[in-house]
């Protein structure tokens, strides 16, 4: 009993991290219909700069260093989504090729980047005492850092709900992708609440970056690049632009994994997950919980 519990909550905690990247993913392409290859990197900066705001308060409290690099992960996620729209991709809206080849070429240009200034060897990360210890549930040892990545992701999908369904900038937004013209001429701006769409899926993704780094207890510049795989999977499987599916994708995704490399062999979840994703794709091409067309 104590190991299915110890799997399920280690799934579910994975399962966040995937939901986090997968948001951002999922809010971009279903609000503006861009295919943001470079998604992974606003993941590898945000975890770096935490890493070395963290570093730069090794003698503050376990708790503050903590508190810091994640308010400046979430920041620099946000920040370099938002560059990164303004610059090269608001001029491509239009043009899904460039779109692709930009955000791909952004991708590979900072993972480049950030082995050149920190090296490509894993670098272990700061915690307090608790995020390292671990609390009983069911007979289980249950990390704490799965523990905090699960609430941190139901959190931001009630946030991410809430904006779109009960703020003036979620319905300009929603509105703004059915008939932008029409918003246009209201005297909307709706490249501004698109603009804010990019920075929340950035800081989105930075958040999952540094609770990436707690979770594995270190920060590499291919992480990124692993997340955003897995996070494509999980928003295809759950419905490109449904963040519910995403959300509901996330957790069969984690917990597939987790259970069956632990009960078959080490590989086995991650095949599975790629045939349920074959299977969806042919079921249901929309995904789980994605609009048919």
């Amino acid at each position: 009993m104590s190991t299915i519990v110890l799997l399920a909550v280690t799934g579910l905690g994975l399962g966040a991290l995937y939901f986090l990247v997968a948001a951002g993913l999922s809010l971009i392409w279903g609000l503006m219909r861009v295919l943001n290859f470079a998604h992974g990197a606003f993941f590898t900066v945000a975890s770096y700069a935490a890493w070395s705001a963290s570093q730069a308060l090794a003698s503050a409290s376990p708790w503050l260093q903590w508190f810091v690099a994640l308010l400046v992960g979430m920041v620099t996620g946000g920040l370099f989504a938002t560059l990164s729209e303004a610059v090269l991709i608001r001029p491509l809206y239009q043009r899904h090729i460039g779109q692709v080849l930009v955000t791909v070429g952004l991708a590979l240009a900072t993972v480049a980047l950030v082995e050149g200034g920190f090296g490509s060897d894993p670098r272990p990360v700061s915690m307090p005492a608790w995020m390292s210890a671990t609390s009983p549930l069911f007979g289980a040892a249950i990390a704490n850092t799965r523990i905090v990545a699960i609430v941190a992701a139901a959190l931001v999908l009630l946030l991410l709900l809430f904006f779109l369904r009960r703020t003036r900038y979620g319905l300009i937004v929603r509105a703004g992708v059915e008939n932008r013209a029409m918003v246009s001429a209201l005297g909307i701006d709706v490249q501004r609440a698109f603009t804010l769409v990019f920075a929340i899926g950035g800081t989105a993704a930075g958040l999952a970056g540094v609770l990436a780094a707690t979770y594995y207890g270190t920060i590499d510049p291919a992480r990124g690049t692993s997340m955003l795989i897995s996070a494509f999977i999980v928003v295809v499987i759950g419905g490109l632009g449904s963040i519910t599916g995403s959300a509901l994708a996330a957790v069969i995704v984690g917990l597939l994994q987790q259970f069956l490399n632990f009960y078959a062999a080490t590989g086995v979840g991650d095949f599975a997950v790629v045939i349920l994703l074959a299977v969806v794709l042919l079921v249901r091409p929309a995904g789980l919980l994605g609009a048919s067309s």
